[in-house]
C-alpha cells in the first residue's frame, strides 16, 4: 500500500513539472471601437499554449455571458496550441468584462478595455474616457 502511494506521489510530482508546460498568452479585445450601448463582439484569443487542457470563459461582472462561441482548438509550430471564444455583447457603463483562462490548475482574469491589454486600440475605460495603450487620451 505504501508503494502504491509512493508511486502516485512521483507520478503526480512528474506531471507538474511537465517541461513542454507553456503557459496561454491572451488578448481581450472587440471587434469594434468600444463605445457604451453600442453591440459589439467581445473576443478572447488564446495562443502559446501546452497542453491543450485550457478553458476560457467570458464574463460580465463575474457572470459568465451565454451564448458564446468557440473555434475549434488548432495547434502551431512545437505544439503550441490556439483557442478562440467570442460572444455578441452591448456595454454598459460601470459593467466589467473579462475573460476567465483556466489552463491546468492556474485560473487568471484578463479585463477587457484595461491599458496595456494588447490589441484594444482604442480601450474603453470605466469612467467612460476612450485611451490608446499608450494612455494617450483620444
Amino acid at each position: 500500500m505504501m508503494l502504491f502511494f509512493t508511486l502516485a506521489a512521483l507520478l503526480a510530482i512528474s506531471f507538474a513539472q511537465d517541461p513542454n508546460h507553456t503557459p496561454p498568452k491572451v488578448q481581450v479585445y472587440s471587434h469594434n471601437p468600444g463605445e457604451f450601448d453600442q453591440e459589439n463582439t467581445l473576443i478572447c484569443h488564446v495562443s502559446g499554449f501546452h497542453p491543450p487542457d485550457i478553458t476560457i470563459q467570458l464574463m460580465k461582472d463575474g457572470v459568465e455571458l451565454p451564448n458564446a462561441k468557440l473555434t475549434d482548438l488548432a495547434f502551431k509550430q512545437g505544439w503550441r496550441f490556439v483557442l478562440t471564444k467570442h460572444v455578441t455583447f452591448t456595454p454598459r457603463r460601470g459593467e466589467k468584462y473579462t475573460c476567465k483562462v483556466t489552463h491546468g490548475t492556474t485560473v487568471r482574469d484578463y479585463a477587457w478595455g484595461e491599458l496595456g491589454s494588447k490589441p484594444c486600440i482604442p480601450c474603453l475605460l470605466d469612467d467612460g474616457s476612450i485611451k490608446d495603450n499608450r494612455g494617450t487620451e483620444k
